[in-house]
């Protein structure tokens, strides 16, 4: 195919017309790796409570290079020397940052997957694709694990204000209709320089970062730590480790194969190798809600009773609470709820169960954000803010969590 057959657009609800710089990064969307992420939900099941919130891993994908394009084009505009091999090294960095993701991927990296996490997965799809590529990647790589010698093209991919957050919160703001999390991407990437190699936003951009910061951490408490939204990912990671269970113990479930493979192995980083690698890349969305569809015409109570929740989103009840649910307040409803279903106490605890989320919006242990001043001095962006809140963004707000089944909802909990 000719080059000039590559240079395509795409049109997005949210930046108009996206545009493929280069005939490489054509030939890496059209591969099967990274179309897979068209079958992958951004926001995993949160569409069981915004409706529209069915975006995939790929259009975020495509919005993060848009993005990088972007930031190139105005740190070039201020006299940042970016060279074509490094502007290249950016947009596929960017690009395939999530293609490690599986389906709902955290209900499945603590499940399925022994503590094999995405971005691990994302160099090794970024190492088998350069073999394929013959090391066109080589540099994408190196700036991906934070080893090139410019620390501020890291910053671009992964920081406390980069592209990927950057798309993420507009993005899932515009599908879920969270107004709270629409962020002025375009304003935030025409304040940024680079100072000694580093990211920073100039001066008069400091309010567009506290904005920012405070749609994160709304976009968490209203969406991405949403309690339906929680329940939901709950279940579906206990449902997956019932179906490995089982899998081990010799059970045989309908499910396709690829999932089959991951049921019925130990999968860790240590085995993680180029066979293991396409299985995983064969994993979708599609996968898991075919295997729950099955799932739940199974003998085993826990596995049929969870698949049910999700396919009908009938979930379990979720109690937020400021303080911490003492164990032993559980014990009587799991007593009750063993009882009433002929179940070991064993198996109620997959039904019910504690926990804790945390929502940080800015963390002063992480990489800061840098303010470049009139004065062409550097400061942090608390030191540099006259906002209180941005202190208080910055700390720790951990909530508590219960989940229990419906018909428990009568006792006093």
């Amino acid at each position: 195919m000719s080059q000039i057959n590559k240079l395509k657009i795409f049109n997005d609800p949210i930046y108009g017309f996206i545009t493929i710089p280069n005939a490489l990064i054509y030939d890496l969307i059209q591969h099967p790796y990274f179309q897979r992420l068209r079958r992958i939900s951004q926001m995993g099941l949160s569409y069981l409570v915004y409706p529209g919130a069915n975006h995939t891993r790929f259009h975020h994908a495509l919005g993060c290079m848009h993005l990088m394009q972007k930031a190139v084009d105005v740190l070039r505009f201020k006299d940042v020397e970016i060279s074509k091999e490094e502007e290249n090294a950016l947009y596929i960095a960017i690009l395939l940052h999530d293609i490690g993701h599986g389906p709902f991927s955290h209900a499945m990296e603590r499940s399925i997957v022994e503590d094999v996490h995405h971005e691990e997965i994302s160099l090794l799809f970024m190492h088998q694709l350069n073999a394929e590529f013959d090391g066109q990647l080589d540099l994408a790589i190196k700036v991906f694990k934070g080893e090139y010698h410019r620390l501020f093209m890291l910053q671009l991919i992964s920081s406390q204000l980069d592209m990927d957050r950057m798309d993420y919160l507009k993005r899932d703001s515009f599908y879920s209709g969270v107004a709270e999390g629409n962020v002025n991407s375009e304003r935030l990437i025409q304040m940024m320089n680079v100072a000694d190699d580093v990211l920073v936003i100039e001066e008069k951009g400091i309010y567009s970062v506290e904005k920012f910061l405070m749609s994160r951490r709304l976009m968490y408490w209203q969406a991405y730590l949403h309690k339906t939204s929680l329940a939901a990912e709950l279940i579906l990671t206990r449902i997956l480790k019932r179906a490995k269970e089982l899998t081990l113990k010799g059970v045989v479930l309908p499910s396709s194969r690829p999932l089959n493979y991951f049921l019925q192995h130990k999968v860790t980083m240590d085995i993680f190798d180029a066979q293991t690698l396409n299985l995983f890349a064969q994993l979708d969305d599609f996968d898991i809600i075919s295997a729950l569809k099955e799932w739940q015409y199974q003998d085993d109570f826990i596995l049929s009773t969870m698949s049910k929740m999700i396919i009908n989103r009938d979930l379990l009840k979720i109690k937020l609470t400021s303080d911490k649910v003492p164990s032993e307040d559980l014990q009587p409803l799991k007593e009750r709820f063993a009882l009433e279903n002929n179940i070991s106490l064993l198996e109620a605890n997959y039904f019910i169960f504690k926990g804790k989320i945390k929502n940080q919006a800015y963390s002063k242990e992480a990489e800061p954000i840098r303010i470049l001043k009139k004065d062409r001095t550097v400061e942090t962006v608390i030191e540099s803010s006259d906002q209180l809140n941005l202190k208080s963004l910055s700390k720790s707000v951990t909530k508590y969590y219960i989940c229990f089944p419906k018909q428990l909802v009568e006792m006093n909990i």
